[in-house]
């Protein structure tokens, strides 16, 4: 409710005026009064209603919040101090002494201190900091232990770090500043019948919000003064930036411009350039005050997205984090693809015969397989020639479904002993990409498996091992045909049961038994080998194996004799070493006598993709090693100009399914897929299920077409980029970055409108995002995208019109270390004009904090407790007139005493 003003300068105000409502019962005592048969004197009733009037009207003034509003001058300050890792030592000591020098002034008034950097931090009352600091004054003055002085920095030598992080800074992200929410949430905490004032102590250097802005919100509500706190005093060499150019042909030279600041001259130190993993550069640089440039000159041989990084080691340095920055160079040339071969030497058919094509090919062992989207994005298409999915990392098949899916990139993925089901793919990442399922139908005359999982329940095998280990089981049981039969057995100290040797006819039972095994005891091996030995013994089938997975080391037992056991039963034995602890030397021995593989699980989610591959490699059943013919399922373009009626023999393939929507082009003589691709997401993924070597085709490569073949497939999986007629340009400004598209219709040289933009984007942790870029301008396109991430960007732009394809290009975003480590002066400016804004005062000493304001604040006074006092007198004085008669009271004082008599 508005305040009432009073004629003498004062304001009243209720806060709950709804509870005005009860004077409504006014009426209601009048009426009382009347039909009322109490035979007082009128004036005692008349009394007492005017009594019970004003009684209703203090509790209904009472209730509904009766204040007094007058003007005060008291003060609420709020230090809003910078913590983030721009403020040196000296400046960290410099506010801490500011604000107990101000506070020695505060009187009367109230203050409290909010720490900030990239976010504000907890509002801390004000008598909590002081003591605070002066425990740490106490503590700064007394002795030091002998030997604990700050060693002096020697030149030529990079010095500890920054200094230590102040105690009210823990839980801030102190590689940014936020000045606007630092103001923000001041203003905001200040409680209200004070006049606000906020000290805002900074360098003056945001790297978010805009600071301006939310000066300008204040103005004429808060008023601000600014402390400008010195720059850093301590060595710093910082490596400002890495510039190039963002596309060169291939072969051509180019210049790389690094600019380097420091704060002090310095020659001991060197300058090394990287393109890529490899060292281009290493020189001597002499460094002096202030801006250094170093140009250099390039050339990139080979296509694709290269970063060009530079680095600084032996100068005098406080911040290590800004030595290094780098910028992304794409060289346009031939296609080029990344070959990876679980057998390098056997690649050279297929390298040779693309390389004939004009088609750049790379060849690396699976453990060369990339680890992230910046180096992959330098190849057009990945290759993957009898590859298991032991041999690849979770993040490895993770990056390569990123590249097909959300940045266009080509797969293909080729038959082999390892391959496919075989190389353990079954419900992988990399599966979901292929055109086929690793799993299939079992023929019936392939040979009966019986199968014994033998897993590690001990306590330490807990929480996630646990559950991959229960995944791996449900994977395996899954892969097996009805004519199989499959049995877990469990082990800690003792056997547990899980399932008994089971017929797969019935593979719900297996699975739901399964999802009962939890951690839990010791770990005792010997007696569950021996138990799935007599299991497996009794068993009827023509193969059987056994899969031993633990994960630390067991009490003592006869393993080997148990293995060779095994294995003079025609038993086989695969063991699974999870994590460093496990005795991978006995695992490694018992899989030799058990003619088994042994395999290393350093990450637990590795284990379904090897139970997978022992399942299927174990059943003998996913080869078809008969020769035949490829068959034309589907006449397509890509294939048009080869005479494949006249190809030779292939010698074998993996056995798979086709997934619904994927195209087969080829197959074999059975009817399974030998060649089959399909679109996933926006690249093409490409199956073919023979080799192509001297195992499965030997008699293909000495077929004319063979080069021809595979170029022409290869040309069709490539990543396909059309860039012309449009131009990106992305500009950065703190953690966020505007990316634009300037687009002209080749045709006719017009600007492009009306098309639909999308933007994926994919951040260095292989985040995902798609985002629309509406048209700003004729033929322009733009939207706004966080980059707070350090590391390389992937942005994949991609135009339609009338549903009609346009066009789709690839650009990569270098974000190097956080700018709240580079070196800038103190922004006086900036300060200068947060002050002017909001009317307060720039550069103001600590006595003008607390300075007498020129402004008041209304503040309340609730008149509550007294207007129940009050209410509580009119209520016994009214009780009192409706149980005493006053008439009579008075008529007793009027009778005379009796005469006395002699």
């Amino acid at each position: 409710m508005a305040p009432l003003s009073l004629p003498f300068q004062v304001q009243l105000e209720l806060t709950r005026p709804w509870w005005l409502l009860g004077l409504a019962v006014l009426p209601g005592l009048v009426y009382y009064f009347y039909r009322s048969l109490v035979d007082f004197a009128r004036w005692q009733r008349v009394l007492s209603l005017l009594l019970r009037g004003a009684l209703v009207v203090l509790l209904v003034l009472a209730l509904g919040g009766l204040s007094l509003i007058r003007p005060t001058r008291e003060l609420f300050v709020i230090f809003a101090v910078d913590r983030s890792e721009s403020i040196g030592e000296p400046g960290i000591k410099a506010a801490d002494e500011y604000v107990s020098k101000a506070a020695e002034h505060a009187g009367h008034n109230q203050f409290a201190v909010l720490p900030f950097a990239g976010s504000p931090g907890k509002l801390r009352d004000g008598a909590e900091v002081l003591k605070d600091l002066e425990e740490a004054a106490r503590a700064a003055r007394e002795p030091k232990p002998a030997g604990s002085e700050k060693a002096v920095a020697t030149p030529g030598v990079q010095s500890g770090g920054p200094p230590p992080e102040p105690p009210d800074a823990k839980g801030l992200d102190r590689k940014a500043t936020d000045l606007a929410s630092a103001l923000e949430v001041a203003a905001a905490a200040i409680p209200p019948f004070y006049v606000p004032r906020i000290v805002l102590i900074t360098d003056g250097n945001p790297t978010l919000g805009d600071a301006a802005r939310a000066a300008a919100a204040m103005r004429g509500k808060v008023e601000v003064l600014t402390v400008p706190l010195p720059r850093r005093t301590e060595p710093e060499v910082q490596l400002s930036s890495v510039s190039a150019p963002a596309q060169v042909l291939q072969g051509e030279p180019f210049r790389v411009e690094v600019l380097i600041d420091s704060n002090h001259a310095d020659d001991a130190g060197r300058i090394e350039v990287y393109r890529g993993d490899i060292k281009v550069a290493d020189q001597a640089v002499a460094l002096k005050t202030g801006e250094n440039r170093v140009v250099l000159k390039q050339t990139i041989d080979a296509g694709g997205l290269t970063p060009v990084t530079a680095r600084l080691r032996g100068y005098r340095d406080t911040l290590l984090d800004n030595n290094s920055d780098f910028a992304l160079v794409s060289a346009a040339g031939k296609p080029r693809v990344l070959l990876l071969e679980s057998e390098p030497d056997q690649a050279r058919h297929l390298s040779w015969a693309l390389e004939e094509q004009n088609i750049q090919v790379d060849v690396r062992p699976p453990r060369g397989a990339p680890e992230n989207l910046a180096e992959l994005q330098n190849y057009d298409l990945l290759v993957l020639s009898n590859v298991p999915a032991t041999s690849l990392s979770l993040r490895q098949m993770e990056v390569a479904r990123t590249y097909v899916r959300d940045l266009g990139g080509g797969l293909i993925m080729l038959g082999g002993d390892q391959s496919f089901g075989l190389g353990g793919y079954y419900k992988s990442s990399l599966e979901e990409i292929l055109p086929v399922r690793s799993d299939f139908e079992k023929e019936k005359e392939k040979p009966s498996l019986a199968m014994m999982l033998v897993i590690d329940k001990s306590g330490s095998m807990g929480g996630e091992k646990i559950e991959m280990a229960k995944e791996a089981a449900r994977a395996a049981v899954e892969l097996l045909g009805p004519s199989d039969k499959v049995g877990v057995l469990a082990f800690d100290g003792d056997n547990f049961w899980i399932s008994e040797l089971h017929p797969c006819t019935d593979m719900g039972f297996v699975l739901d038994r399964i999802a009962g095994l939890e951690a839990g005891g010791g770990t005792s091996m010997a007696p569950a080998m021996e138990e799935a030995y007599d299991t497996l013994k009794a068993a009827v089938a023509k193969l059987k194996h056994v899969i031993i997975l633990t994960d630390g080391i067991s009490s003592p037992g006869d393993f080997e004799g148990i293995a060779q056991a095994m294995s003079a039963d025609r038993i086989t034995v695969s063991t699974v070493a999870m994590g460093g602890d496990a005795d991978q030397n006995l695992l490694e021995e018992i899989a030799r006598i058990g003619r088994g593989r042994s395999y290393v699980a350093d990450d637990p989610a590795q284990v379904p993709q090897i139970f997978a591959k022992e399942t299927v490699t174990a059943s003998k059943s996913a080869i078809n090693e008969q020769p035949f013919s490829p068959a034309v399922v589907r006449p397509t373009q890509v294939l048009s100009e080869l005479k494949l009626e006249e190809a030779p023999f292939l010698l074998g393939y993996v056995i798979t399914r086709p997934k619904p929507t994927a195209e087969v082009i080829l197959a074999t003589e059975a009817g399974d897929p030998l060649l089959a691709w399909w679109r996933y997401g926006l690249g093409m993924s490409v199956a073919f299920t023979s080799d192509a070597k001297a195992r499965w085709a030997a008699e293909w490569i000495t077929w004319p077409q063979f080069g021809q073949f595979w170029a022409q497939v290869v040309r069709h999986a490539l990543r396909k980029s059309e860039t012309r007629g449009s131009l990106v340009q992305i500009e950065r400004s703190g953690r966020r970055a505007v990316v634009s598209i300037d687009a002209i219709e080749q045709a006719t040289g017009k600007f492009l409108n009306g098309a639909t933009t999308e933007l994926t984007l994919v951040d260095p942790a292989l985040g995902t995002r798609k985002i629309a870029m509406p048209q700003v301008a004729p033929g322009r396109y733009q939207a706004e995208v966080d980059t707070s991430r350090q590391g390389t960007y992937q942005l994949m732009f991609s135009q339609t019109r009338d549903s009609q394809f346009l066009g789709r290009q690839t650009r990569g975003l270098a974000i190097g270390y956080p700018d709240e480590l580079r070196l800038r002066p103190t922004d006086q400016e900036l300060l200068k004009s947060i002050a002017a804004t909001t009317g307060g005062r720039s550069e103001a000493p600590p006595d003008a904090v607390f300075a007498p304001p020129e402004r008041t604040a209304p503040r309340a006074v609730p008149l509550w407790p007294y207007l129940a006092v009050a209410a509580a007198f009119l209520f016994v004085l009214d009780v009192a007139l409706r149980r005493v008669d006053l008439t009579l009271l008075g008529a007793r004082r009027r009778i005379p005493l009796p005469a006395r008599t002699g």
